[in-house]
């Protein structure tokens, strides 16, 4: 069983208005990316399943996912969109959490101008209401973020978060102190499991080879062990530097060194394990 534990869809061609962070520079992706373009690439790659993540902060994001998983049984898991820091989200979540496949919420913490708006009091209100519906956290953030988000986890303790694309550290080769030490912090809180994931696109002004994203992937498994790492692929973001089938081998050449059980953690137990997916 190998899951991809993240990746998106979109139809550009209906809703461009929505996706206003595909900015020009990143072109390639205003385009239409569905089911039935990612499914022969899992197939090729071995890939069983995976799971769907939001990639606008829309009311009909949430609904638009839950349908393609409904028309595509390798989609097995939705982590949705809900404006958590709404005073009606409760309402919101209890309209969402009985339908199909949703595992988990999403919202978007990179790049806003208050770069600790993880502990705003909306925010922590809204995120404490999940775990009443069991579901999981994306933490979608930078290094800047890493302090913020590790107060968060700290303050929800029964809350099961998540680390997307490990918090996109640069790919220089420098491991830089702030993204070191806020992996390290968020790895010692039991709640929070990390995403190996979406490093093509963090790497600063070099072609990259496999072996440029060892440290980062290195530091990131022994912070947070196996059992709560999980590859990813970010497609079809990837695709900005990488096809998929490359993207994925940047992690399943990593795991060769690890025991069989560990690779088998990482390539899919430990994302159906943490996404209480009914897979085998």
């Amino acid at each position: 069983m190998k899951l991809d534990s993240h990746q998106h869809f979109w139809s550009y061609s209906k809703s461009s208005a929505d996706y206003g962070w595909i900015t020009d520079p990143l072109k390639a992706l205003k385009n239409d990316f569905l089911p039935h373009d990612l499914d022969p690439l899992l197939q090729r790659a071995g890939f069983t399943g995976t799971i769907a993540v939001q990639a606008r902060e829309t009311a009909t994001e949430t609904d638009f996912l839950l349908e393609l998983a409904d028309r595509n049984s390798f989609i097995n898991g939705v982590v949705g969109w809900i404006d958590l820091c709404s005073a009606d989200c409760e309402r919101e979540l209890e309209k969402h959490v009985s339908k199909g496949p949703l595992r988990g919420l999403r919202m978007v913490l990179q790049d806003n101008p208050d770069p600790d708006m993880a502990i705003s009091n909306e925010h922590v209100f809204g995120v404490s209401r999940l775990e009443r519906f069991s579901l999981t956290y994306d933490l979608l953030i930078k290094p800047e973020n890493l302090s913020a988000a590790v107060a968060l986890a700290s303050r929800l303790p029964n809350q099961k978060f998540v680390v997307d694309h490990m918090a996109k550290p640069t790919v220089n080769g420098l491991l830089e102190p702030v993204w070191r030490r806020g992996i390290f912090e968020l790895a010692q809180r039991p709640n929070v499991w990390c995403k190996l994931s979406g490093l093509v696109t963090q790497t600063e002004g070099i072609s990259p080879r496999l072996t440029d994203f060892n440290p980062y992937l290195e530091y990131c498994v022994n912070a947070f062990t196996p059992e709560r790492c999980m590859i990813g692929s970010d497609w079809p973001v990837c695709t900005l530097v990488s096809d998929y089938g490359t993207t994925v081998q940047i992690v399943e050449q990593w795991c060769k060194r690890l025991s069989v059980d560990e690779q088998r953690m990482i390539l899919g137990k430990t994302c159906a394990d943490f996404y209480n997916l009914l897979v085998s």
